[in-house]
């Protein structure tokens, strides 16, 4: 199993390069797992780069045990182990939820890495094969440009210089540069710059520091056009904080179909808002996960089952928010007229009923051609016929009426 002290031996040879005041001399001891001597400075290092990537979603949630250890997916549906750190915690934007923004009145100590020290790290948990990859964002420290450019060194380091073969998710800065963007690209599997708000009067409520539509939108306009002539395997994305400046779940859905629509991105990421002690946020209300759960499922209807937008906000109430259910009940009482004659009805309107998806309503689809389906036959396919039954006729019978479609 990995270990904090096992990742820490594998840093060890590096020299701490603290962004904030000199530090203390380091306290070590020898390590009873390897005999190695391990220096506290370096556990502290690697919790706070490592836990300071904590709300930046890739797919799973963050390991609590091993700072820095997520797991992820890859284009071809693979699950994977990625090292996800900060390069420095060191910020001088002003993100009021953030709490190594600078207005935080408990910012934790300033560390960075070197990009050397970063990259022989990375590569050290590689061929252990601990983590197969690594997903590299970054605070912005005194100057974006530098760090931006720190960052890409690391991945010129580990591509060129280590001929590192595997996965590399990179972090594109606020405001970075097109020279630095393109760079970042031909390095990485995969890029991203983060929206964290739905517009650009709520991105100046949340963080008032930066630019909505140039330091954002631009740079993911830099990202599309650069992909014409760059291969980037796993494409750009993106990510929102849920409930950071009381915006909607439709003000949310809407932005993240334009991304999807203009910007090309291959997926959104959803953070539900958590207050944090000493920002300027701190009071405010922290937002149930079931939110960002319900945001992921109309995604995934947008993004995988190609819903229509107008369908999908069918889900909403009158301000724009989500229940606590599931969205497709909702969709499918305001778009079907009635339950749907398992044996004839069309796809598009199968994959409408709750518990059906693509992959069983194209098995319907084939299976009807040979014989008339029956409830066991869609319970052989997978499908949920609780969910399923009362929007279905199976065989001239029904479970339910309209009024019944409230499950």
């Amino acid at each position: 199993m990995v270990t904090l002290e096992k990742i820490a031996c594998l840093a060890l040879g590096s020299s701490l390069d603290s962004l904030g005041a000199p530090l203390k001399a380091a306290s070590c001891e020898t390590s009873s797992e390897t005999g190695r001597e391990i220096c506290h400075d370096n556990l502290s290092r690697l919790a706070a780069l490592g836990m300071g990537t904590k709300y930046d979603v890739c797919a799973s949630p963050h390991s609590s045990a091993i700072p820095g250890v997520c797991h992820s997916f890859t284009p071809d549906g693979r699950c994977i182990s990625l090292f996800k750190t900060l390069y420095t915690n060191s910020c001088s934007h002003q993100c009021n939820y953030c709490i190594n923004a600078s207005g935080c009145r408990c910012k934790p100590e300033a560390f960075s890495y070197t990009p050397e020290e970063l990259a022989r790290l990375s590569l050290s948990l590689y061929k252990s094969n601990y983590v197969e990859g690594l997903f590299l964002s970054s605070a912005a420290g005194r100057d974006e440009d530098v760090i931006m450019e720190k960052m890409i060194e690391v991945v010129q380091l580990l591509r060129g210089k280590y001929q590192f073969k595997g996965y590399i998710h990179l972090k594109i800065l606020p405001g970075a540069s097109k020279g630095h963007i393109e760079e970042a690209m031909a390095l990485s599997d995969r890029v991203s710059v983060n929206l964290e708000a739905s517009s650009p009067s709520r991105m100046g409520e949340m963080s008032p520091s930066k630019d909505y539509s140039q330091d954002i939108l631009q740079r993911q306009r830099y990202i599309r056009d650069l992909s014409r002539k760059i291969d980037l395997p796993a494409g750009q994305t993106t990510q929102l904080v849920v409930g950071g400046s009381d915006e909607s779940d439709e003000e949310i859905f809407r932005r993240v179909v334009y991304e999807y629509e203009e910007m090309e991105v291959r997926r959104a990421y959803y953070s539900a808002f958590n207050p944090l002690k000493g920002t300027p946020f701190e009071t405010r209300a922290r937002q149930p996960l079931w939110r960002e759960h319900r945001l992921y499922q109309i995604d995934w209807l947008y993004r995988v089952y190609h819903f229509k937008p107008e369908d999908i906000c069918l889900a909403f109430d009158e301000g724009g928010f989500l229940f606590n259910s599931d969205p497709k009940i909702a969709i499918a009482r305001g778009t079907l007229d009635g339950p749907l004659d398992l044996n004839s009805a069309g796809y598009r309107d199968l994959i409408k009923v709750p518990g059906i998806g693509p992959r069983s309503a194209r098995r319907i689809l084939k299976l009807r051609k040979s014989k008339k389906i029956g409830k066991k036959d869609l319970h052989c396919m997978g499908v949920r016929l609780r969910k399923a039954s009362p929007f279905l006729i199976i065989n001239s019978q029904r479970d339910a009426t309209l009024d019944m479609w409230s499950l």
